[in-house]
């Protein structure tokens, strides 16, 4: 337990910061899985659609460093040679 004013403050600021952060990964996740429901559904033109918004929560949770960026980069290669796949 916390003792002084200062470690008090801290545990509460960190405790503030987990939840928030949490929030966004959970965002990532959603994300990741509507593109990956699109693919799944075989409609390519409606999977680039939510493609490229997933990139753009993907790119910005990277950015606040909730997640390192070559993760990211890994996910957005991944879901797009899916997408490719499709008219195969």
């Amino acid at each position: 337990m916390a003792n002084s004013a200062q470690a008090r403050k801290r545990a509460r600021q960190a405790d503030k910061q987990r939840a928030h952060n949490a929030s966004l990964r959970s965002t990532l996740r959603t994300a990741i899985k509507r593109v990956r429901q699109a693919i799944q559904a075989g409609d390519k033109t409606a999977a680039q659609g939510v493609f490229q918004k997933s990139v753009a929560v993907l790119d910005r949770i990277a950015d606040k460093k909730i997640v390192h960026k070559n993760k990211a980069a890994r996910t957005k290669s991944r879901l797009s040679a899916q997408i490719k796949a499709l008219a195969a």
